[in-house]
Parts: structure tokens; sequence; C-alpha cells
């Protein structure tokens, strides 16, 4: 490992502090992270767990955690050399992750029912073990810890652990979690699709899926979802309550009943808007795009209408209530989020932010977990300060940010605008990701764009992780640049997010497995050319080495679709790929192709290139 304080004097330059080196094995002769040195703890020192460096101005983190908003007659205090943990009638005394001490006293007779409540009384959920199994860098005991001081959640209703729910966890001690939306509209999609869709988004990755069903049969739409999902689900109850009604009937007896009706579904967790206040609506007059959560806008015209205070508000302590019972966790909605570039980080959404960490407070001190959702479209240049802000307002509670876009302009590709803000928040604070497809404001996601919009998500994700120096994350980063390396194309493809595409990819310009690439082509690969260098470790790592160039396997149906739906290929060309003329690149049965240096001479293999009609197909 480089000396992290150390200056090199002939040039002059000097390393910044380091935090934890992503590689486990701390492969490569990078320094490491440059993001803050982590500090996972109890308490309000491990606000900087995996956290980047601050900008000067930037707002600095709470002092408080969720052990500052304890029930009514609830107590909690470190002490010194306690010895052994205590178990008695109202009273519970646990170590900590950091070897301290800590003492809770509570009503006699208390039993906890949420995730939240059991690390508050020291106890290890089998949830918190499978979350550590699933985070190799925690254990058990600091998942425990965290949960309790607010910064992590784990969202696993207890009627959906009984189907095929595997627990995870959001928070900033773990990495950084993606989010799909999906659901069926009044003129797009129905439950059988929806399902489908679940599946998919999770064969790609995303660690919850959120069912924003606003048409069809919701009711059978959300139940199918729960019981097919292994990942938590979230749902905006909302949209359920005002099926049926106008929106102007809309009343507490209705809210808590379709709330009770999905916790008892299995919803792991809710989006409630109940920061949008009636004295924040002044704020929204004169925004560009006024507002664009549907549930925001809703309870906005409920509170216009009514004059008076949001319901989701002045419901809270009673929402908490019925959540607490199912353990629901809270995805407290930014009802006022931006919807453009040009009403970021305005007054009417600080200001209902400042009403979010009112609200998690108020559930914090019923038990109930909360994380914290977040914009939208803002410039790259104020995401750091919305993450950090959100920090200091929510005591640490887990970020679920939109994006954000940072652009207004590219409709169709707003996966990608969005994923560069995601990965900037991400590094900055967001614990979970909400994808954007590239159908976003434009339609209902199908298929693929489920797909696209994951992997966009998930390079933000990773991204960021790498960058925070979460232990581990960069592992697979670097096996695949040892097999890259190596010109192992096999193991290059196997270690890729997505094996299909990298092989269809490749196999379009050069479907024979050689010592170089078709992008450089034999004499100016500098891949090939660094591994027979022999003063270099490059390419020469026994685990990745091969013995021979090989005709790769005939492309699969699923490879040949992705070349198809590409459209730069003949069919008559993806047929040579599919059926892969053998002869032509001399491996006639038995024998291998003359297309590598160390099995014949360099012109043999020079000329396997020339042979554009057959291999290197070129359209």
């Amino acid at each position: 490992m480089i000396d992290q304080t150390k200056t090199d004097s002939a040039n002059g330059y000097a390393l910044p502090p380091l935090g934890q080196n992503p590689s486990s094995l701390q492969r490569g002769t990078t320094p490491g992270s440059f993001a803050k040195p982590s500090q996972i703890a109890p308490g309000p020192a491990g606000c900087w767990t995996f956290s980047s460096p601050d900008t000067p101005g930037m707002p600095q983190p709470s002092e408080k955690t969720a052990w500052d908003f304890l029930p009514e007659g609830w107590t909690t205090e470190l002490v010194d050399g306690a010895g052994e943990p205590v178990e008695a009638a109202g009273e519970r005394v646990f170590q900590q992750g950091d070897g301290s001490w800590r003492r809770v006293t509570l009503p006699a007779g208390f039993e906890p029912i949420t995730q939240l409540e059991s690390a508050r009384l020291g106890i290890v959920t089998p949830e918190m073990t499978r979350v550590a199994e699933r985070e190799p860098h925690l254990t058990a005991v600091q998942v425990r810890d965290e949960v309790a001081s607010g910064r992590m959640v784990i969202p696993a209703n207890k009627a959906h652990l009984g189907y095929q729910l595997d627990p995870m966890a959001i928070g900033r001690a773990t990495k950084t979690k993606v989010n799909a939306n999906m659901g069926a509209s009044p003129v797009s999609s129905g439950t059988e699709e929806e399902v489908e869709k679940l599946k998919w988004a999770e064969r790609w990755g995303a660690d919850t899926v959120m069912d924003l069903s606003t048409g069809g049969n919701l009711d059978e739409c959300r139940d199918a979802i729960i019981r097919n999902s292994h990942v938590p689900i979230g749902t905006v109850p909302i949209y359920s309550m005002i099926i049926g009604r106008k929106l102007y009937d809309l009343d507490a007896k209705a809210i808590l009943e379709t709330l009770e009706h999905q916790a008892q579904q299995g919803v792991d967790y809710f989006t409630i808007h109940a920061g949008v206040r009636k004295e924040h609506l002044q704020y929204v007059k004169d925004r560009l795009i006024g507002i664009v959560s549907r549930g925001g806008s809703l309870l906005a015209k409920w509170m216009i209408d009514h004059d008076d205070e949001n319901p989701m508000y002045t419901l809270w302590e009673d929402i908490c209530d019925v959540m607490r019972q199912h353990d629901v966790t809270f995805s407290i909605g930014d009802g006022l989020r931006p919807g453009g570039l040009a009403d970021a980080t305005d007054q009417a959404q600080l200001a209902e932010l400042c009403t979010l960490g009112e609200l998690t407070e108020r559930a914090w001190r019923k038990g109930v977990q909360v994380m914290i959702e977040g914009p939208g479209h803002v410039p790259f240049d104020q995401i750091e300060y919305n993450m950090k802000l959100q920090r200091t307002l929510c005591h640490g509670a887990p970020f679920y940010v939109l994006g954000p876009l940072v652009t207004d302009i590219f409709p169709g590709y707003d996966h990608i605008t969005s994923c560069i803000g995601a990965t900037a928040a991400a590094y900055h604070g967001a614990s979970m990701l909400c994808y954007v497809t590239p159908k976003e404001h434009l339609g209902l996601p199908k298929k693929d764009d489920v797909k696209q919009g994951c992997i966009a998500y998930k390079i933000a994700a990773h991204s960021a992780d790498v960058a925070l120096g979460i232990p581990g994350t960069r592992d697979r980063d670097d096996e695949l640049t040892m097999a890259r390396a190596a010109l192992n194309w096999e193991k290059h493809f196997e270690l890729s997010f997505d094996p299909d595409t990298a092989r269809a990819y490749h196999d379009e310009d050069l479907d024979v497995d050689t010592d170089f690439c078709a992008m450089c082509g034999h004499d100016w690969c500098s891949v090939r050319i660094s591994k027979e260098i022999t003063e270099f470790a490059s390419g020469k790592s026994e685990t990745y080495q091969w013995d021979r160039a090989k005709v790769s396997d005939a492309l699969t149906s699923e490879q040949k679709e992705i070349l198809e739906k590409r459209g730069v290929l003949s069919p008559d060309e993806l047929h040579k790929l599919a059926s892969k003329m053998k002869r032509a690149v001399g491996a006639d049965e038995g024998e291998k192709a003359n297309c590598h240096s160390d099995y014949v001479d360099a012109d043999t293999a020079r000329d396997l290139q020339k042979q554009v009609d057959i291999v290197q197909l070129d359209s």
C-alpha cells in the first residue's frame, strides 16, 4: 500500500488523506479511495461512514441519531465496564460493535415488532444476520447498530417474509442500492406483464421494486408482485386511496384502511407525501413546471379544495401505528421535488425537506424505520449540497433519490442524463437510487427499458461504491482487468455484468477469440504488446492464462437478438455469426484456428484479419 502521507519531492505532489481501499487484496498500483476515511461506529461518530470529502461550505452532519428520538418512557446511556449483557424487565444492557456498552430502559412488558425496536434492545434479528451475509464488510452487530442509529433500514414486512423475500438493507454503511419502478397504467400493461417486468428487474440487479400501478386491478397486481418477488416492494398508497372515489372525498378512514390493507398484503415500504404542507404551496406558484410528484399534486389539490392541512401530516402518528404493526418502512415522499433544472433547490423543495426532518423524528419515536425521498432534476453543481443538507436535517436517515437528472433536453436518453447525477448523489450521500429508464417523461417502460434503466443505475451505484472505498467493491473490476490483460476473452465476458451483450458486440467485429482485439488489430494491440514485454507483470497472471486462440461458440439466440436490435449487421452477416464458418478461419473439426501468434507465425495471424468478408464483419 502506498504511504498515504508521502510527498513525492521529485514530482512535487502529495496524495490527499485516503479512505479504505475498495480492493480487498489491494491489487494494482492505485493508492486507494480519495473518500473520507470510513468510521463504522454506533451513535453520531458513524455519520462519516463511507462519505465524500466536503466541498467548503457544505452542511455538516447532524449530531443526532434515532437514539435521540426514543418513545416516551424510554431512556438510553453509554455505560463503562458493564461486563455482561442484561435482559431484565424494563432494562437492556448490551455491547455495541465498537466495544462500548449501552443501557436502555423501557416500559416493562414491551415487545419489539420492528427492526428498529429490536435494534434498540440489542437484538440481532435473522434479517440483520442475512444483511451481514450479503454485505461481507459488515458484521451482524454493526448492521444492528446502524439500524438503531436510524442510518440503515431493512424493509421487510412480516407478511412478505412469509413468501420469498430475501432481506436486504439500505444505508450509508451498505453498498448503494437501486430501485426499479414499474406498474400498470390505465392505458398500458397488466398484472401478467408487471410480474414479468418484476422478474426482469431482479435479473438486471434491482435491489427493490416499486409498484406504481394506477390502472387495471391494482389489488391483484400488487398481490402478485409481492408473492413473486425476492426483493422488497414499495408502493405509493394514495393511488389506491382515490380509486373509485373523488379526490375531494379522501378522508382519514380511507387513508388508514388503505394503509392497513396494503400492509397486510406484505408491502415493505410506503411512500407517504406528508411533507407537502399547506403553507408550502405559495412557493410553487412561480415554478416553470409546478408539482411533478403525482402524490404531491393530488394532496396539493386536496388542501386547496378543503382549505385545510395535508391529511397525511395531521394523521402521521396514526399512520405510524399502522406501519409499526407490520414493520412497514417509511419512504417519506418528496412531493415538492423539482421537475426541471429551473426549479431545483428552491424554497418549496427545501421547506418540504425541513418538514421531512420533523416527520423522521416523529416516526422514530413511534419505532418505525425511515428513509427519505429526494430530487429529481438538479444541476450537477447542486447535487452535493442537496445530499448533505438532507443528512443534516434528517439526522442521517437513508436518502433515496430519483436520479437526479442533470439536464432536461435529452428525452429518450434520460437513463443516461440521470445516472450521471445518480453517481454524484451516491458518492455524496444517497443510499438508494431510483432508476430512470429511456421512457422517462415519455411513456410506461417496457421490458427492454427496464433492463436499460437497471444497468445504467447499477453502473452509477457501483461507481460510487468504488469511489467511497467500500471494501471489496473493486474486486470484480480487478479480476476483469486481469482477464483483459491476458486477452482471455471467455473470462472477460464471464466477469462482465452483461455477458451476452459483451460477447455479441465482440463477435460483431471478430468472431474468433484471438490475442488481439478488432479495435486495434494484431500489430497495434497495446495489450498484446504489454503482455509480451518481459519486464511487465501485465497479462501474466497464471489464473487467467489460456492455451490458444479459438473460434468461439455460435451466438446464442439472446446474443443474436442483441445484434438484430442494433441494426448494424445485415441478416446474412448475422447468419454467418450464428453458424460459424469454421473452415474459413482454419478450424476444421479437431483443429485449432490459425489466428494466434504464439501458435502460427505473425504473418499468418495478420492474414486472418484480411478475410473481412468472412470473419471481420463490416457493414
